[in-house]
Parts: structure tokens; C-alpha cells; sequence
């Protein structure tokens, strides 16, 4: 059985990398909106936005456990 600490730094660096693609998402959602391509735009706000989520949440548990 494997210890509780590789787990949640493996949880921390996971949940980082998804921040990380979430504000660069968030960032360049507004390209989109600026090219008349609102949809795309919409569609990379709400993927950023739950990856965002998601993120934060392992990270948060990360650092409880």
C-alpha cells in the first residue's frame, strides 16, 4: 500500500496544472470575443471555469491531507 504523501503531492500537481490551463483559457477567451467568434469564446469561459473548480478542489484536498 502506497503512503498518503506521494498521493497528495501528486494531487497538488495535478490540481496546479489544471489552474494553469484554466487561466490561460480564461485569458485568451477574450481573442474570441474581439474575432466575432463569441461561441468559441462562451465555450472556453465554461471549460475555464470548471477547470478552475476542479482544480482548486485538489488542491484544497491536497493541502488537508
Amino acid at each position: 500500500m502506497t503512503s498518503p504523501e506521494p498521493r497528495a503531492g501528486r494531487e497538488r500537481l495535478v490540481g496546479l496544472l489544471l489552474l494553469g490551463i484554466a487561466v490561460v483559457l480564461l485569458v485568451s477567451s477574450v481573442t474570441w470575443f474581439g474575432s466575432d467568434r463569441g461561441g468559441v469564446g462562451i465555450g472556453q469561459v465554461v471549460l475555464g471555469v470548471v477547470l478552475a473548480g476542479v482544480g482548486g478542489f485538489l488542491v484544497r484536498r491536497a493541502a488537508r491531507g
